[in-house]
């Protein structure tokens, strides 16, 4: 990621700190909808599951210029998916019911380099969950 983008995120992020439990909400509610297969992975309180979601996404974006640090809890974070159910398919199922959460939520701000820099977070995070993943799988 450029610092362009870290910086991009930083400051979408600012704007979605304030509505994160209505952001949660919108996630799950256009994750379920579109992709409603994924929903038997989610069997607890789903307003706890949104703030696991939105302090999960805060540790990245305020670890993004110490990225090193993040790698080992992502990839248990992975391995604890797998266990969980979770397919390499879904990554990308998440990724774009967060990328319409945010488009929702920030509005004009989403602009192309906004969701460009989004894009490319989501997918070094997702990478390192699959990595984390398949590590488990070759135990």
């Amino acid at each position: 990621m450029t610092p362009k983008q870290k910086q991009l995120i930083r400051e979408s992020w600012a704007k979605v700190l304030p509505i994160q439990e209505t952001a949660a909400a919108m996630f799950y509610g256009r994750l379920f909808e579109v992709y409603p297969e994924v929903k038997p992975y989610f069997k607890g309180d789903m307003q706890e599951q949104g703030r696991k979601l939105m302090a999960m996404l805060n540790v990245a974006i305020n670890g993004l210029d110490n990225f090193d640090a993040l790698i080992e809890p992502l990839k248990r974070s992975g391995s604890a998916h797998l266990a969980y159910g979770v397919q390499a398919a879904d990554y990308a199922k998440v990724a774009d019911a967060l990328l319409w959460t945010l488009e929702q939520g920030l509005g004009d701000a989403f602009s192309p380099d906004v969701r460009e820099a989004w894009t490319v977070a989501y997918g070094t995070i997702a990478n390192v969950m699959l990595e984390g993943a398949a590590e488990t799988e070759t135990v």
